[in-house]
Parts: structure tokens; C-alpha cells; sequence
């Protein structure tokens, strides 16, 4: 039978020693629990993102009537960044709460109120019903949307890098993006069949609506498995240091004491958001809007790259396990770099070939960040402040850069009348975060900052669990979940 040993540590100081703490046990069929209910929250939260921006031009009509469509576009995506402008304020209420309550009651919170927001858009009246209070209340709803995904990815990425076992870390953590993938191409894929199937008449009186009804029912099943989950061994550590008293964390230790690793993930989540939403939000517009290109066969060539990049995320997750998260992360920069202009002039060139071919090199870069991100980002804070640190600073990153990606470019596009700032603002933000890339520490393989080691549990020839003494034991109390042993000498 296969047990856990501490080994007590070689230096030799004066006094008594301390041994190492014996490393997490974890088992398999949890950890794979854990990562489907963070996924789910993340895919409900892309669902949202995908429909909206596929559906951009319609909700232009139907809450911003004007007799020009690129002011219809801008009032769209004006709403849509709007969102991020209340994330920040949402990182710092849920994220600190988090670290203090727990993460797996905070990501149930922000489940209800990402679907509670999403499905509120489908029974807003329109414009020519109400006038002027239609775009209010699709405000207030998006807003309701940012503020609660202001805790949600943070919150998710922590749950599952917590969870998962060290050398796995980056292969479970790509599930998540996985999950973004999926609940984009649900969205978006739902929009692209109602625009083939509908006429412009019903998709702007009754058919816009479906799916944004659709989160409430999703929301449902998501808050489902999140109630389910056990609270992270990492996380119940740190309650039984606080001898059983929730870890309180002063919001300025999270800015000021963590202000060197919180610059590094802004510069990160920089550069994955502004080619994120680049390419999954406003290319779809861009296409149509700005190159006249036909509706339905752009969101098609859009929907088979992330069919594409959904296929090669596990096994990119898996890579930033054997090779590590900065390799990874700097090849996407440096091709991003090289490759952001030859990608759109051939998207430019306005045959299915040429646009395929470039969405898709895009689409294979984006990879890069979406694979090592969700491992890379959690390791840059210790498990005391990890929720909030990480929670501030994705969603400052994400606010100031990633979510108005869309509106500022359609703005720069509009002042300039240059169709290649898409390209050249992709390659300011490859710029910062190769330099990112450069200044971080390499995490993979190894145990997070403040938290004891994480390995998989051993099976047995019938495929069993192999009794451990730190094995997991299954509870929704946080205080009563084991920790790792220390052997005191």
C-alpha cells in the first residue's frame, strides 16, 4: 500500500527542524468535478460574449435606432465595454471575499448573477416600445453581467489550479478556456443557424431574444454543480493556519504588498485579452461591417477556427506542462508580433481561402495564451491573497484593454480610415506581453506559492484509489477538510 511520507529537510540549522509538509493527495475524480463546474461558469459567461457580438448589428436596431450603421455598432459595443468598466469593482468584492468565505460560494454567486443579467436582456422591450429606457436597461443588465465577472474567471482559474496536481496544472487549467471555446461557439453557432433560418424582420422583432432566454435554464444547471463542489485543499489550509477563522486579507495588502506580481498580470491578461476579443468579438463584425463581407459565411469561417483551437487546447495545456508556461506564452507573442499583418491582408482579401487561412493562424496563436493562462496567472500570488490579487488585476487588465478592444479599434478605423489597426494594436499588445513573458518566473511542475506540494493519487491495478494519509475527504466545510500533514520533530 502506497503512502505519503514527510521528508525532513537536509540543511543543517541549530534547534529543532521542521519537516517538509507531506504533498496534497488529490483524487482524480474530484479534480475532473471541479474543473467541469468552473468550465460550465466559464462557457455560460462566452455563451453571453458570443451571442452578443454575432448579434451586434441587430441589437443595434433594435435599442439604438440611427440612420447610420456604424453609429448603431459603436452605441452596441459602447454598452458591450461598458460591462468592463464595473468588472474592477466586482474583482474587488468578490475577490477578497473569496479568499475569505471561500471560493466555491463566491463562484455559486456570480453564477446567479451572470445568468440572471444575461437572461434579463431577453425581456427588455425595444427601442420603439419604450424609447429611451430601452438602452438604460440593456445597460443595467450588462452592467450586472460585468460586475458579477468581475469574480468569475479569477475565482474559476484559482478553483482549478488549486485542485489539480502540479505536473497537470496547465493541462487541466486549458479546460477552462476549453470551456470558453464551447460556450462562444454555442452562442455564436446559435445566432449564425437563427440569421440563416430567420428573416431580417423576425430576427429584429422576437428573434434576438432566444438567446439570451436560453442562460436561465444554464444558469440553473451551472449553480447545480458549483453547489456540489468541495472547497480547494489549498484554500482549507489556510483556514486551519487561521486555527479554524477565516483568513482575513486587507484589500491594500492585496494592491501594495503584491503590486510587482500584480503588474506582471496585467501585462499578461493584456496581451491574451486584446487578441481574445479581438479575434472571438470584433472580427465577426469586422468582417461584415467593415469589409462587406457575406454575414453568414463570416461567422462560419469564425466558428470552424474555434472549432479548431477547441480541438489543440488540451494538448497546448499539456505542452505548458512538459516545456513550461513562459515558452509557450512567448512564442505566442513573438508570432503575434510577426504574423498580425500578414493574417488580416489575407482576411482582407475577402475569399473563403484567404479569410480561413488567416483567422485560422490567428485562432492557432490565440492558444498560446488561452492553453498557459489559466495555470500561469493563479502562480503569480501566494494562496492568501490569490483570489483578490488575481481578481484586481485581470479585471483592471481586462477593463482598460481587453473589453474596449472592440471600440477603440472600430474608433481608430473611423478617425484613420486605416482597415489595418486591428493589426497594429494585436502587435502593441504582443510587445508588452513578451516583455511580460521575459519577467516572469517559470511555474510548471511545481507547487503553487504558499501552498503544500499537489500530486496525483496512485491507482490501484482495479483502477481504485490507493489509500493515502492525506486522501481528500468529501465535505462542503472548509474547516473540516484535511490538510497537509507536518511532521514535528
Amino acid at each position: 500500500m502506497a503512502t505519503a511520507t514527510a521528508v525532513t529537510p537536509s540543511v543543517n540549522i541549530p534547534g529543532p527542524r521542521r519537516a517538509a509538509p507531506a504533498p496534497t493527495v488529490t483524487d482524480p475524480a474530484l479534480v475532473k468535478r471541479a474543473v467541469k463546474a468552473a468550465a460550465l461558469g466559464n462557457a455560460m459567461e462566452w455563451f453571453d460574449f458570443g451571442v452578443y457580438s454575432y448579434i451586434a448589428v441587430t441589437l443595434g436596431k433594435v435599442f439604438f435606432p440611427s440612420g447610420n450603421p456604424t453609429a448603431q455598432l459603436l452605441s452596441t459595443f459602447g454598452a458591450f465595454a461598458a460591462a468592463f468598466l464595473v468588472r474592477p469593482v466586482g474583482g474587488m468584492v468578490f475577490g477578497p471575499l473569496g479568499d475569505r468565505v471561500g471560493r466555491q460560494k463566491v463562484l455559486a454567486v456570480t453564477m446567479i448573477m451572470m445568468a440572471a443579467g444575461t437572461f434579463a436582456i431577453g425581456l427588455i422591450p425595444s427601442y420603439a416600445t419604450i424609447g429611451v429606457g430601452a438602452p438604460i436597461l440593456l445597460l443595467a443588465a450588462r452592467l450586472v453581467q460585468g460586475f458579477s465577472t468581475g469574480g468569475e474567471y479569477a475565482g474559476a482559474s484559482t478553483f482549478i489550479a488549486e485542485y489539480a496536481p502540479d505536473k497537470k496544472r496547465g493541462f487541466f487549467g486549458s479546460w477552462l478556456e476549453f470551456g470558453t471555446l464551447a460556450g462562444y461557439i454555442g452562442g455564436a453557432g446559435l445566432v449564425t443557424l437563427m440569421t440563416a433560418l430567420l428573416s431580417d424582420g423576425d430576427l429584429t422583432s422576437w428573434g434576438w431574444r432566444i438567446p439570451f432566454l436560453i442562460a436561465g435554464p444554464m444558469g440553473i444547471i451551472g449553480l447545480y454543480l458549483r453547489m456540489r463542489l468541495e472547497e480547494t485543499p489549498a484554500f482549507a489550509a489556510e483556514v486551519e493556519k487561521a486555527e479554524q477563522a477565516r483568513p482575513k486579507v486587507p484589500l491594500r495588502e492585496m494592491i501594495t504588498g503584491q503590486w510587482k506580481a500584480l503588474l506582471l498580470c496585467m501585462a499578461l491578461v493584456l496581451v491574451f485579452n486584446v487578441t481574445d476579443y479581438m479575434l472571438l468579438s470584433y472580427m465577426p463584425s469586422y468582417l461584415t461591417s467593415e469589409l462587406k463581407y457575406d454575414e453568414t459565411h463570416g461567422l462560419l469561417v469564425v466558428l470552424a477556427v474555434m472549432t479548431l483551437m477547441m480541438i489543440v487546447q488540451p494538448f497546448a495545456g499539456a505542452l505548458t506542462d512538459r516545456v513550461g508556461r513562459r515558452p509557450v506564452i512567448a512564442a505566442g507573442c513573438a508570432g503575434f508580433l510577426l504574423v498580425s499583418v500578414p493574417a488580416l491582408l489575407l482576411i482582407r482579401q475577402g475569399s473563403l481561402l484567404a479569410v480561413g487561412l488567416g483567422m485560422g493562424a490567428l485562432g492557432l496563436l490565440l492558444v498560446c495564451f488561452t492553453a498557459a493562462m489559466p495555470a500561469a496567472l493563479p502562480a503569480l500570488f501566494p494562496t492568501r491573497v490569490r483570489y483578490g490579487s488575481l481578481s484586481i488585476g485581470f479585471n483592471v487588465s481586462v477593463s482598460l484593454f481587453g473589453g474596449t478592444t472592440p471600440l477603440v479599434v472600430t474608433a481608430l478605423i473611423g478617425a484613420t480610415g486605416d482597415m489595418m489597426m486591428p493589426a497594429y494594436y494585436m502587435m502593441a499588445a504582443a510587445i508588452i506581453g513578451g516583455f511580460a513573458a521575459w519577467r516572469m518566473t517559470e511555474t510548471a511542475g511545481k507547487p503553487l506559492p504558499g501552498s503544500a506540494p499537489s500530486v496525483e493519487a496512485p491507482l490501484s491495478g482495479r483502477g481504485e484509489l490507493r489509500k493515502t494519509p492525506t486522501h481528500l475527504h468529501r465535505s462542503n466545510d472548509p474547516s473540516r477538510l484535511p490538510v497537509p500533514s507536518v511532521d514535528r520533530r
